[in-house]
């Protein structure tokens, strides 16, 4: 169980939160137990659910119970699996526990996972008195959704498709938002509108039962390192649910406009699929073993390729594959502490990024390799990948706005330089591999010109014996550098990369943590670490022989994670408070990662 949680402590918004979910709509549980971020159908759909980011207003856009007289609350999921238990305690000693779960199972042939969430309130002790507060909203907090009910359903007019609550609690209660006592085990089922099928409360129960049997199996395929297995389990598990499995897309974090730092504007909508994400997401994910995730992935940029018609690849997509994704501010919403604004969509869509092509090139690879795969890619399938190899090759050494998005410059960015490389070395190893010698020389031939290119613009020398730097016009310095090494650019005890790194922790690292880049970018110099850039200098200690420090860094980076054992995407690197979207699959990645290389091995054990 997580620490208990007094009520006053919970006031405020924070990012104490837990995620539950089925791949095809997420929630998020507050320490209390209140559902207070949840879109419909999908995610990035109407947060029905934005008590998160409604500044003050914590009624509405929210679903909890409260119990009467309740003091604290603490928490835990049942084990390798997202179903959450929460447990209301009141200051007369009742107790009550709340078991959230999203349903996920096979069953006639498919995969179950409706627009559904099943919560079920059981009485643990004395004479728990709860009152239910469900009040979604709609049009991204515009309003109240109306309702209309039956004498066992409350309809949740949300939008086009209405929301059907089917309870055996009285609906006369929840509709007034009256106390009454919790005797026995009472279910609770928002999902399709359509009349609940069977008895309800054995139906939950087998719904609840099956979905933890999904995960638990799902996670027994995976291959976890021997040290930090439930903390590698939790990412894992969190990364999966991060997909929207309808078409295989992986998005960036289930949230928008999480501030990166306090009022800093910094406000941006993740809930869509990044190809540089969404890379870093399945290697992580494929180093444990989870090809059904790399699997669905492979099938969503095959589409996004064919729709580009062998143009240019934008960075990031929705996840239904849609291309424009106009950036906008939701007015009725205040924003996460009043924060605003609340961005919905995002303008990066419209930027060029070149290391997108290299982030495709190299998951799809695996698909002509690995036998274990149920489709195995063909030459069909080449001629296709090797469109996005062109592009890399035509733009290795034009400018870009970069990995971290810069919405008001343009420079040639080593990253995205060393990325397009990556694209034409593994066409040439793919092409070796599939007997197309010729083909192979020709990606080989490119790739070694644009390692020349790199080595030549790239490098800065200076008084301190030189690195590399961010862009080719420039010598400021990002944390991307590191991932040099991790795209076989550079081997570890190559001199030029030890240079860098020594000059990448000098001039980015503050203590425990990494900025990404110090300079000023168009929204002032960066207040807060990012949590990959962290990771990333755990790996290159690592890289660097320097085991020992890499581990202390590595549990100082554990226990600043959520009671739920995650992490969001930036961190104050004085006060340890997180800060941007959350759950970050970036950060979750870090974790998979830097477990893999630190863990001591399984035959030590065995």
């Amino acid at each position: 169980m997580s620490e208990k949680v007094s009520t006053q402590e919970s006031a405020v918004p924070n990012l104490e939160l837990w995620p539950i979910g089925n791949c095809q709509v997420s929630g998020l549980i507050d320490s209390t137990g209140g559902l207070v971020w949840g879109c419909v159908p999908r995610v990035d759909g109407d947060p029905v659910f934005c008590t998160l980011l409604n500044g003050d207003n914590r009624d509405v856009g929210v679903w909890r119970f409260e119990l009467e007289g309740q003091v604290s609350a603490s928490q835990e999921y049942i084990r390798n699996t997202p179903i959450l238990v929460t447990r209301l305690e009141a200051e007369d000693g009742s107790i009550a526990e709340v078991l959230d779960f999203a349903p996920r199972f096979e069953g006639k042939g498919r995969m179950y996972r409706p627009v559904a969430f099943g919560r079920i309130v059981r009485p643990i002790a004395g004479n728990p008195r709860i009152k239910v507060v469900l009040r979604p909203m709609k049009n991204y907090g515009a309003g109240l959704a109306e309702t209309t009910n039956g004498t066992n359903h409350v309809r949740y007019l949300v939008g086009p498709q209405a929301l059907r609550l089917s309870t055996d609690a009285p609906v006369g209660y929840i509709l007034e938002q009256r106390v009454f006592r919790i005797e026995e085990d009472t279910h609770f089922f928002l999902g399709p509108d359509e009349p609940f099928a069977g008895n309800l409360r054995e139906e939950i129960r087998r719904m609840e039962q099956s979905t933890r049997k999904y995960w638990q199996q799902w996670v027994r395929s995976l291959a976890t390192p021997f040290e930090w297995q439930e903390e590698v389990i939790r990412c894992a598990i969190t990364l999966k649910l991060c997909q929207h499995e309808e078409t295989g897309a992986i998005v960036a974090a289930l949230t928008t406009s999480i501030p990166e730092a306090a009022h800093s504007e910094r406000n941006w909508d993740y809930r869509y699929c990044w190809i540089r994400d969404s890379y870093y997401t399945v290697q992580a994910l494929n180093r444990l073993g989870a090809l059904d995730v790399l699997e669905k992935y492979l099938g969503y940029l095959r589409n996004i390729v064919d729709a580009a018609k062998g143009g240019q690849i934008q960075p990031l997509y929705s996840v239904m594959g849609e291309s424009e994704l106009d950036e906008t501010t939701a007015a009725y919403l205040a924003g996460y502490r009043g924060m605003g604004p609340v961005r919905r969509g995002n303008a990066a869509y419209k930027q060029v990024q070149h290391d997108c092509y290299g982030q495709i090139v190299l998951p799809t690879v695996q698909g002509f390799i690995d036998k274990r795969l149920l489709r195995i890619a063909d030459d069909r399938d080449f001629e296709s990948l090797e469109e996005v190899g062109e592009m890399a090759w035509r733009m290795h050494d034009q400018p870009d706005a970069g990995l971290w998005e810069f919405r008001t410059r343009q420079e040639v960015h080593t990253y995205s330089a060393v990325m397009s490389w990556a694209a034409c070395d593994r066409l040439a190893n793919t092409a070796g591999y599939l007997g197309k010698s010729d083909r192979a020389e020709i990606w080989r031939e490119r790739a070694d010109a644009i390692a020349a290119k790199i080595e030549a613009e790239a490098w800065k020398e200076n008084g301190e014996g030189g690195h590399y730097g961010a862009s080719f016009e420039s010598d400021y310095l990002d944390a991307s550098l590191l991932q040099m090494v991790e795209l076989r650019f550079l081997s570890p005890d190559n001199e030029r990369f030890q240079q860098t790194f020594a000059a990448v922790e000098k001039h980015l690292r503050r203590g425990d943590h990494m900025l990404r880049y110090a300079a000023e970018d168009d929204f002032g110099a960066p207040e807060t670490a990012f949590n990959v850039c962290t990771f990333w200098l755990i790996e290159a200690l690592h890289l660097a022989g320097r085991d020992g420090e890499a581990r202390v860094l590595f549990d100082t980076m554990l226990s600043h994670t959520t009671q739920s054992g995650l992490l969001s995407e930036d961190l104050d690197y004085q006060t340890g408070e997180l800060w941007g979207n959350f759950p970050q699959t970036y950060s979750l990645v870090g974790v998979i990662n830097c477990a893999g290389l630190l863990s001591k091995p399984w035959s030590e054990v065995r």
